[in-house]
């Protein structure tokens, strides 16, 4: 295998407390009651429509919220976008391993694919991918294959030739999908699951144990 497809959140940067602090932030601007880490970390993953879905009705906010808390959540998300997150351990000098070895990389994230180049700048690690491929870039997203396909097109490698590089059973859906293997982080946020309890190829601690 010389292509890649590596999520983002989770598997290569510990965005919690940015979406922690958008959402907080959104929720206050409305007038309803804070979340805390460990609800985001069961909630994120499915995309920020899910994201901000499940926060308003863990709060009891009424649907009819919905799109004002949208529109808060989004320049609230903008503003919180990296600052507080952290690159994991490992994480690029994985991704630089594999670049190394001439291995094809590309970033697919249920993100909003603006948030994740933004993030990807951010922590310096946009260098490594050809392409970056957010929630908003196709007709569906993860668990769904259709993301991993078309990333998969556009490296021109065939998914069963190309590794998924994930943290979360929605990965692992869309690489069997697909016909991709897979490998899942251990230290991710998988809807606070146990990840080793998911359908996968195998298990890392830190993206730099993956051979080339």
């Amino acid at each position: 295998m010389k292509a890649a497809l590596v999520d983002l959140d989770g598997t290569l940067v510990d965005t919690l407390p940015d979406f922690l602090a958008a959402l907080n932030a959104t929720l206050a601007e409305l007038g309803w009651g804070a979340v805390d880490h460990g609800f985001v970390a069961r909630t994120v993953g499915k995309g920020s429509e899910h994201l901000l879905r499940s926060t308003l009705a863990h709060v009891g906010a009424p649907e009819t919220e919905y799109q004002r808390a949208w529109a808060a959540y989004q320049r609230h998300y903008r503003a919180a976008n990296g600052r507080a997150a952290t690159v994991y351990p490992g994480a690029a000098e994985g991704l630089q391993r594999l670049a190394d070895a001439g291995w094809l990389l590309a970033c697919v994230t249920n993100k909003p694919t603006d948030f994740a180049r933004t993030l990807l700048d951010a922590t310096g690690l946009a260098r490594f991918f050809a392409f970056t491929f957010g929630g908003d870039a196709f007709a569906r997203r993860k668990p769904d294959p259709l993301p991993l396909l078309e990333a998969c097109r556009a490296l021109g490698s065939v998914p069963s030739r190309t590794l998924m590089i994930g943290d979360s059973s929605n990965d692992a859906a869309a690489a069997r999908a697909a016909g991709c293997p897979v490998l899942l982080a251990t230290y991710g946020y998988n809807h606070g699951e146990p990840v080793r309890a998911v359908d996968a190829d195998g298990f890392f601690a830190r993206l730099d144990e993956i051979s080339c």
